[in-house]
């Protein structure tokens, strides 16, 4: 089921054409505030000529067949940051702006890295389960767990999530190291050459770049080797980034200590060895679900297709 026009309301920073021009809306699952505001507009659910903007997310994505059958196409604008979900190559070939909703879900991800490292070291879940189904009372108190403050960390892609992340770990006296395309002049963390360099000298890695062709299993086994089996990976970047099938053995093997794991490879389905690992914290693609977030994702959306309409120049194009 795609977008639903449904009332009217004004959009923040900018106003669509009087006339309600044709768009093409491929978001299975609109937020409200999508649904509302696109009544402006003469939302349609199939790709054909006259279509000059689609509005789609990061799960659903366009592919060049479909923007093949938009003759007139100019505009993608998507809700989320990752766009691998858009042919972008395909789409500026053609001549197709995109816009992308950097910087507004970036607090949230960051959080959430955060609250998955301290979930698998203190093993919250877990001792949540074990209070609840009343084993304290009849087992008594659980195993210890383990310290985070003064470990070190390490981040697969330093942009804007990834340097938030850092931010929030050095309250924690964490030692952060990183590994990007290239060495940022802009911090003190120590840069390490290439992926399995990095996670070899830390403690937790957290995957933070982008997905795509370009970063698919860039985390393999020989990077999760290289963690060992006292490290922790934390991914909440894309399940593409990371070879879960090696991930999973190393975490069965004991070869892999923890992780915490945002993405999978074939969401919604998570592999079934992992569901019944306690040293594994699993969430539904969480990192930018938050209700505010949300919101300004969608308005961001809204935003750019305003602009675009209004002749406006584009607020965050890729």
């Amino acid at each position: 089921m795609g977008c639903v026009a449904v009332g009217r309301t004004s959009i923040r920073r900018g106003k669509p054409m009087s006339t309600r021009a044709p768009v093409l809306c491929l978001i299975k699952t609109p937020h409200p505030l999508m649904s509302a505001s696109l009544a402006a507009y003469d939302v349609r659910t199939e790709p054909g000529p006259g279509i000059r903007a689609v509005v789609t997310s990061s799960f659903d994505g366009i592919d060049a067949s479909t923007m093949n059958l938009l003759p007139d196409l100019a505009l993608v604008a998507q809700v989320g940051v990752g766009y691998d979900g858009v042919d972008v190559a395909h789409a500026l070939a053609k001549g197709v702006a995109v816009t992308n909703t950097p910087d507004v879900l970036t607090d949230d991800v960051a959080d959430l890295a955060i609250a998955l490292i301290l979930a698998v070291y203190r093993k919250i879940p877990a001792y949540d389960t074990y209070v609840r189904r009343g084993d304290w009372a009849t087992k008594g108190y659980p195993p210890l767990t383990r310290r985070l403050s003064g470990r070190s960390m390490g981040i697969l892609g330093l942009g804007r999530i990834g340097l938030a992340i850092a931010r929030r770990a050095e309250p924690f006296g964490l030692d952060i190291a990183y590994h990007s395309r290239r060495p940022r002049d802009d911090v003190a963390y120590r840069y390490a050459a290439d992926p399995v360099a990095l996670a070899a000298s830390v403690d937790i890695l957290v995957v933070a770049t982008a997905g795509g062709a370009d970063t698919a299993k860039l985390v393999d086994k020989m990077v999760i080797e290289a963690l060992g089996p006292d490290g922790v990976l934390i991914n909440i970047a894309r399940g593409s980034v990371v070879d879960e099938t090696a991930l999973v053995a190393a975490l069965l093997d004991g070869r892999l200590g923890g992780a915490g794991l945002d993405v999978f490879a074939g969401e919604p389905n998570v592999p079934e060895a992992l569901l019944t690992c306690e040293n594994v914290v699993l969430q539904p693609h969480q990192g930018s679900a938050t209700e505010e977030t949300r919101i300004a994702m969608n308005q961001l959306t809204l935003d750019n297709l305003a602009a675009f309409f209004a002749g406006k120049p584009l607020l965050t194009p890729i």
